[in-house]
């Protein structure tokens, strides 16, 4: 997710339209067990758990590769800050939203915050070789997986990485290993590793306006399905 205007590849576009879609699936999955139309243990099935980790790389890779594209060439400060405040500040609402909603599992690092930070994180590799995006960002996705400790178990430092027990969260991003599909991206786009043509015709069309609203989607897409699916659940017990 980002709203930095720069000139755009529609293959982006489309790509970060796709991923809109699979997030919706992957909530609305976890909605429909929520209500009981299905069972509430479903998201958490191996395809679904595999399914989500997908759904949330994609979009953290292409936050990377759209950070090249908008300030490979130099940093467009106004144009950077603006669009790190907007993703942060919209990050804060969902914070806020899941505090009151869910305070046993609300969102204190989620992929919002993790796609601002990791804005800001990527600035001192913009001028850096694609060899040495891979590798660090190869080093930072594997080194959770490698060391653990409790220390990094609480809220306070579980944004971090390497919990032992994460705590509970509706969504949790942390710094390792999250950054490193981010860097992943920015090699990507270093390399020129994007595709440069789109899928053409009305579904093109369509997910490239999805991509370009991605971060509205992203806020306003589960209070749309939790109210469809109350108001179904209301109807159907009336």
């Amino acid at each position: 997710m980002t709203t930095v205007a720069t000139s755009r590849l529609p293959a982006i576009d489309h790509a970060r339209g796709v991923a809109l879609i699979g997030m919706v699936a992957f909530h609305l999955t976890f909605d429909l067990g929520f209500f009981g139309f299905i069972p509430p243990d479903t998201v958490m099935q191996p395809f679904w758990m595999v399914f989500a980790r997908l759904v949330a790389g994609s979009f953290v890779v292409l936050a990377g590769v759209s950070l090249v594209l908008a300030h490979g060439n130099g940093l467009r400060g106004r144009a950077f800050v603006r669009g790190t405040a907007t993703v942060a500040l919209a990050a804060v609402l969902v914070t806020a939203a899941t505090l009151v909603a869910i305070p046993q599992g609300w969102v204190f690092f989620g992929i919002l915050h993790m796609i601002a930070l990791g804005r800001v994180l990527g600035l001192p590799f913009l001028r850096a070789p694609a060899w040495l995006l891979v590798i660090a960002g190869v080093a930072i996705w594997a080194a959770p997986y490698l060391w653990q400790s409790a220390v990094f178990d609480s809220r306070a430092l579980a944004w971090v990485g390497f919990a032992v027990t994460q705590p509970l969260s509706m969504d949790l991003e942390p710094v390792f290993p999250w950054f490193g599909p981010f860097l992943l991206g920015m090699a990507a786009a270093r390399l020129g590793l994007l595709p440069t043509r789109g899928i053409p015709g009305p579904a093109g069309r369509a997910l490239a306006w999805a991509g370009r609203h991605s971060l509205a989607i992203y806020l306003i897409h589960q209070p749309v399905l939790l109210g469809t699916l109350w108001l179904i659940t209301t109807v159907l017990k009336g």
